[in-house]
């Protein structure tokens, strides 16, 4: 905690550094600063509830606050993060008007208040002074846009083990590591933690704490309630293979005030040689995650792909779908390994989905061209037209031999398909379930194959819709830590080309006997037949949403395999150079 006098010096320094209340007068900033009046406020408590009267307004000296707002439809729902040397409230105060949402302390913090019967002092003092530097203030606040410049604050870990782990001092250490590649980091053990007073000398020469909490005790003792206080994020620490049912002790300390403010993760540790994490989706149920990381013990890889999504630097990467140019896809793939680019979570539809799939499971790439092109040159059985052209079953039993019992939620590396859900008539993000049944799902074009059925719902390709899921990668990505950093870095690859559909201008009507003439004659006006137009109808969304889809992306690569059928699996090698060419010469343009 500050003393007065440090309190004071804060306070002052936070004024000067505001892009708003910096341009006051020296003197005048001097007479504000003795009109603040300190506010401790501990980690978990409420400053002020929405539609409480607005009676003052405050700087954040130290620590962090969080805005929220409760619905009965939506819940809690948690909006932007006040930090050190922010304002707020001076909208209200000025205009005496309601709070406008709850503001809760996410870690222990130090308030500089100012009391509207002192706005009213200094006002009179200074009235063209204050009235101008308020004015600016709300008329900021209004735009949305920063309002003071943040003064430097180390953002807060705590690793944290689920009763019975053992693996928290491993995750602690291996977390501190890969942030260590980021910036600076300082990891307070629990025995250092118990002996420390105050954190402002370590956020200061830090960018990063990670705050190890200690843990077999029946009760959690008081480092680690202090280092819930503290942290802007929790990670819980359980082992593989250990019950999945919240425990009282995680309940009780999960219910901490403020608790449900921080943005929550858990890592399930498995050892060192495990081949497949256990499956992610019963340790969801009773808890508040924004992500499970399946995670191998002194497996450095996965702890650097932990530091990035914590740290709102993950790398998506979205696959599209577009048949045998989707070879492609692992042209690029090569070419993002070479430039050691990482991809921490993989999306993608139809045979983006197919290869994604693949590349989730840690399959070599060229395994992966040599699978799918065994895969692709199977065929299918025609069946009698009634809900689709063929019957897919071929398709299915070899997915069903490609992956086996491997689900979605049970790969290292995080994985999505889509597809277009014909129930709802919208976009259906898998990721968990049957591996097979998700990459089907998403290679089920409708009308030719018979769509996907899941839970009384349909599913077809999800090209009619998005053929290159890039707004699903956007909403599983991480949150950034700070305003000037996107949520991670997205990848997209668009391998659908958009090819001219149309026939002599002089034919009246489309026809078997036209279509055949027209190949055997090799006319120069082709006739497209039922698979072109099928493909066509089914890739109308994705087409026509192109240029909304590559606004969301990062980088929007389009290797040129224009000159490449569909169907062309038989020249995989020459697709999978084109994508690798290509994608080395975007990536040389690209800045980190």
């Amino acid at each position: 905690m500050l003393g007065q006098e440090q309190f004071y010096g804060r306070a002052l320094q936070v004024l000067r550094d505001s892009r708003v209340f910096g341009s006051l007068d020296d003197a005048v900033l001097h007479d504000l600063a003795r009109l603040l009046e300190r506010q401790d406020v501990p980690g978990g408590s409420m400053v002020f509830e929405e539609g409480a009267p607005a009676e003052s307004m405050f700087f954040v000296l130290t620590g962090r606050l969080r805005v929220s707002r409760r619905s009965a439809e939506s819940g809690l729902l948690l909006y932007n993060e006040i930090r050190s040397g922010d304002s707020v409230g001076e909208t209200g105060m000025v205009l005496q008007q309601p709070r406008t949402a709850d503001v809760s302390a996410v870690r222990d913090s130090t308030l500089a208040v100012l009391h509207r019967s002192h706005f009213e002092t200094l006002l009179l003092r200074q009235p063209l002074a204050v009235n101008r530097v308020f004015s600016q203030a709300i008329f900021e606040h209004l735009r949305h846009s920063a309002r003071v410049l943040q003064r430097h604050q180390a953002h807060a870990f705590v690793v944290l083990p689920l009763p019975g782990s053992t693996g928290a001092a491993e995750v602690a250490r291996g977390l501190a590591q890969a942030l260590g590649r980021l910036g600076r980091v300082h990891h307070v053990t629990p025995a250092a933690g118990a002996a420390e007073d105050r954190f402002d000398a370590l956020e200061d020469a830090n960018d990063y704490l990670v705050l190890e909490a200690d843990g077999g005790a029946a009760s959690p003792s008081s480092w680690t309630r202090r280092a819930l206080r503290q942290a802007d994020q929790v990670v819980w620490v359980a082992d593989a293979g250990a019950s999945a049912v919240p425990s009282a002790v995680e309940l009780g300390l999960a219910s901490q005030p403020g608790v449900q403010m921080k943005r929550q993760h858990l890592v399930l540790l498995h050892a060192a040689t495990a081949a497949l994490p256990q499956a992610t989706g019963p340790w969801r149920l009773g808890r508040t995650l924004e992500r499970i990381y399946p995670l191998r013990s002194q497996q450095n890889g996965d702890y650097a792909r932990l530091a990035r999504f914590l740290t709102g630097r993950a790398v998506g990467l979205v696959l599209g779908g577009g048949g045998a140019r989707g070879f492609a896809h692992l042209g690029v793939l090569r070419a993002l390994q070479e430039a050691k680019i990482p991809v921490d979570l993989v999306g993608g539809n139809s045979m983006g989905a197919l290869i994604g799939a693949q590349y989730a499971c840690g399959l070599p790439l060229d395994s992966i061209r040599d699978q799918t092109r065994t895969f692709a040159e199977g065929g299918e059985w025609l069946t009698l037209p009634i809900i689709s052209l063929v019957s897919g079953r071929r398709v299915a039993r070899d997915l069903q031999r490609m992956f086996g019992d491997t689900q979605v939620d049970a790969l290292w590396m995080p994985y999505f398909a889509a597809a277009c859900n014909l129930t709802t008539a919208r976009t259906t993000v898998q990721e968990s379930g049957p591996l097979w049944r998700a990459v089907l799902a998403s290679n089920s074009p409708a009308g030719l194959f018979p769509p996907v059925l899941h839970e009384g719902q349909l599913l077809v390709d999800g090209a009619i819709l998005e053929n290159v899921p890039v707004d699903a990668m956007r909403m599983r990505l991480g949150v950034p830590l700070e305003k000037r950093r996107g949520n991670g870095t997205i990848i997209a690859i668009d391998v659908d080309v958009r090819e001219d559909m149309g026939v002599d201008p002089r034919l009246q009507r489309l026809s078997v006997r036209s279509k055949l003439k027209a190949y055997f004659s090799r006319a120069a006006h082709s006739q497209p037949g039922i698979a072109e137009i099928l493909y066509r109808a089914g890739h109308i969304g994705g087409l026509n949403q192109r240029a909304a889809t590559r606004a969301q992306a990062d980088h929007y690569l389009e290797p040129p395999v224009a000159d490449f059928s569909l169907m062309a699996y038989r020249r995989a090698d020459e697709i999978v150079e084109v994508g690798y060419r290509h994608a080395m010469e975007k990536i040389a343009t690209w800045t980190e």
